[in-house]
């Protein structure tokens, strides 16, 4: 069981082992290995290991007698000094965090991520467009195909209009079927750059810079949001051949 003085230097970061051996001790007063292994119910095979922990943390001293060491706790106030050494690694430790982080940032940019979430339901799709143009400026472009159907063209044109706020954070350009160009939502969208095409297209995708938004709206909606620089740079160049096609 542990008591308010076991549980005290636990909090300060010694081990439950250095622990058990500085209480024995404070107890025992100068004592050769044998009584505190009896004391501290330590492991013998564990004891000269704790004891050079704590010699090297300046709270345990020792003397040699008669050629036999003697060990003995150092007074409490050591143990302020313990952590007064130890806040003042821990501070230097900040300091070179902090010079190397911009660094750290870099290589963590450098290191291509890739990943995927999926989103069901009208909500969710909000939430992967939401996602998708987080912090988008006029200077970005979202790229997009759409495949128009009468099946589930009004509720797509209805989410559509109640994104506008979303999509119109960057320019937009897109090829749609034929069909697409019959929906008031594609009549009203003016800030939609639209070519239209009897070529199949690979689906309902939206690019933007690093990621993926890939929609299916037949029954529940289902949508897949993928972040991928090599995947959003290939659809990218798939879009600008179909637009040069179009052209």
């Amino acid at each position: 069981m542990v008591n308010n003085e076991m549980f005290n230097l636990l909090k300060i970061g010694l081990t439950e082992g250095e622990a058990k051996v500085y209480l024995a001790l404070s107890e025992l007063g100068s004592s050769t290995v044998g009584p505190i292994v009896k004391k501290s119910r330590v492991a013998y095979s564990n004891i000269y290991d704790i004891l050079n922990r704590l010699i090297d943390k300046g709270i345990v001293s020792f003397i040699i007698k008669n050629k036999t060491k003697h060990f003995q706790a150092a007074p409490p106030t050591n143990l302020v000094d313990f952590l007064d050494k130890k806040e003042k690694q821990i501070s230097e430790q900040k300091q070179s965090l902090q010079k190397i982080l911009p660094d750290l940032e870099k290589l963590q940019e450098l290191k291509t991520k890739q990943q995927a979430e999926i989103f069901l339901g009208e909500k969710g799709l909000r939430t992967a467009y939401e996602k998708l143009l987080k912090n988008a400026t006029k200077e970005d472009e979202l790229l997009f195909f759409y495949i128009y159907d009468e099946k589930y063209g009004e509720e797509s044109n209805l989410f559509y209009n109640s994104i506008t706020e979303l999509s119109q954070k960057a320019k937009n350009r897109g090829i749609c079927n034929k069909d697409y160009k019959k929906s008031w939502f594609a009549k009203k969208a003016g800030f939609l750059k639209m070519k239209f095409t009897n070529i199949p297209m690979p689906g309902n995708i939206d690019i933007f810079r690093d990621k993926v938004l890939i929609v299916s709206w037949r029954d529940t909606i289902f949508s897949v949001l993928i972040h991928s620089q090599s995947l959003a740079d290939s659809f990218r160049d798939y879009f600008e051949h179909m637009w040069g096609l179009e052209g």
